[in-house]
């Protein structure tokens, strides 16, 4: 089995198409059908069913695609391991993270980092939570900025820190008869339209089980993809909405007011997640323990 021939499955598998995955290669056609032909061969098993000019995995063909996955990254990591110990300081960092982390957090933990380490560089994912966990432990990225923090008792295969703890608070519109109220309490919220993320986002159901809490289940009007979505609902005066309070630092929007929850202990934890069965490559290594140091003064701070 050839390096060739692991790199040509992967993107044919990825895209479902040979032609596409010849483009992304910048081969020929011909060579991908080829170098997959000949794999199965040496397989003995068909990994693709073809279905005109698109193809897609025999279940054999998803599981030799989730262990060449796992094989590619590892590949890859060795590389990087070779290339970033001559000079760590210049490596990338692959770090994945959820939506709600975009607007603030992240870019500002990065722009810390790059005053230090400028020529560091960073390959950068989205994804919702369970995604984050997998891909970590897949090897897809070897770092992922999460919330809550996982239980680490349960997942065996990552581990972590927990950086920060952070309020949940409400945004309510500016012309809410509770908008000049220096804080709430949830239940007063009861009778007010809800404005939540999809059913896949975890923080949906800590909203929910934050509103059954204080003994009422919320009246959800409306869906936003995103936390921005969730914003422009309330900033055009559609309901109300619970947020991570560090997605509203700078970024409040017009049209609305972010008010403390006083009666709830609404929090939510926010850690970073790396890997039990692979190191940290050494510019990886570099970034998480500028996180710890960053956060862990930053607390220090705050008390």
């Amino acid at each position: 089995m050839e390096t060739r021939q692991i790199q040509y499955f992967l993107e044919v598998a990825k895209r479902e198409h040979v032609t596409e995955a010849a483009d992304i290669l910048h081969v020929a056609q011909s060579s991908v059908s080829r170098q997959i032909f000949n794999l199965e061969n040496e397989l003995g098993v068909k990994l693709f069913i073809r279905e005109g000019r698109r193809v897609k995995l025999t279940p054999l063909g998803k599981i030799f695609f989730e262990r060449m996955k796992q094989v590619w990254n590892m590949m890859e990591d060795a590389k990087r391991e070779v290339e970033e110990h001559l000079n760590p300081e210049r490596g990338i960092v692959r770090i994945a993270f959820p939506i709600s982390m975009a607007a603030h957090t992240l870019p500002s933990i990065i722009s810390s980092f790059r005053t230090r380490y400028p020529e560091a560089k960073f390959q950068m994912s989205n994804a919702l939570y369970y995604d984050l966990i997998d891909g970590v432990i897949t090897g897809e990225f070897n770092l992922a900025m999460i919330a809550p923090m996982p239980d680490q008792e349960k997942e065996k295969k990552i581990k972590g820190a927990t950086l920060f703890t952070e309020n949940i608070v409400a945004l309510i519109p500016i012309h809410h008869p509770l908008s000049d109220r220096k804080s709430i309490r949830l239940r007063e919220l009861k009778d007010d339209p809800f404005c939540v993320l999809p059913e896949e986002f975890i923080f949906r159901k800590q909203v929910v089980e934050g509103c059954n809490d204080a003994g009422f289940s919320p009246q959800i009007a409306f869906e936003g993809k995103d936390i921005d979505a969730l914003k422009g609902l309330v900033s055009a005066g559609l309901g109300v909405a619970l947020m991570p309070e560090m997605t509203l630092i700078d970024n409040t929007p017009r049209s609305t007011v972010m008010i403390p929850i006083s009666d709830a202990n609404l929090t939510r934890t926010v850690g970073v997640i790396y890997p039990t069965q692979r190191k940290l490559l050494p510019t990886e290594s570099l970034f998480y323990d500028f996180l710890l140091e960053t956060y862990e003064r930053l607390n220090e701070f705050r008390e």
